[in-house]
């Protein structure tokens, strides 16, 4: 972790911050807040971001993945991405999905990195502030038989 403790970095309100950094359409603390508290929920995070994921049976999600964009590549995105698929292995699932925009080229790069595959597609899936649309593209990675 870096400058703050994980119950500082999780707290609802920081992760919105980063969040309304990180993306055109944030998250608000509320609604983070409301995932946090859900079942098969959970974060990890530093100080200049974190992943969000879910844990249903043998899948999980990535809900979001916001790092600060003054501290993008720089690898931080790929440790989340990294102890996410562990502690999703560690609470049963043996497969992580999740949904990137077709032209989010640094979040397929990372994606890619991390051996995720292309599964599926969902047309117009992103609302864009000048009212397009943008396909999502459904990544899926199988974990190793065994995890780090």
């Amino acid at each position: 972790m870096n400058d703050r403790s994980v119950s500082e970095a999780a707290s609802p309100t920081v992760l919105a911050a980063l969040h309304a950094e990180a993306f055109e359409a944030p998250w608000d603390a509320d609604s983070l807040k409301t995932l946090l508290a859900a079942p098969g929920v959970f974060v990890v995070a530093e100080a200049d971001g974190f992943i969000l994921v879910r844990v249903v049976a043998d899948e999980a999600e990535i809900l979001t993945l916001a790092v600060r964009p003054a501290a993008r590549r720089a690898g931080l995105g790929g440790r989340l991405v990294e102890a996410a698929v562990v502690r999703a292995a560690a609470l049963g699932a043996d497969r992580m999905f999740l949904e990137v925009a077709e032209d989010n080229q640094a979040a397929r790069t990372l994606y890619a990195r991390a051996s995720f595959q292309e599964a599926g597609r969902r047309r117009g899936y992103y609302s864009r502030a000048d009212g397009s649309r943008e396909d999502a593209l459904v990544l899926a990675l199988n974990f190793p038989e065994r995890l780090p």
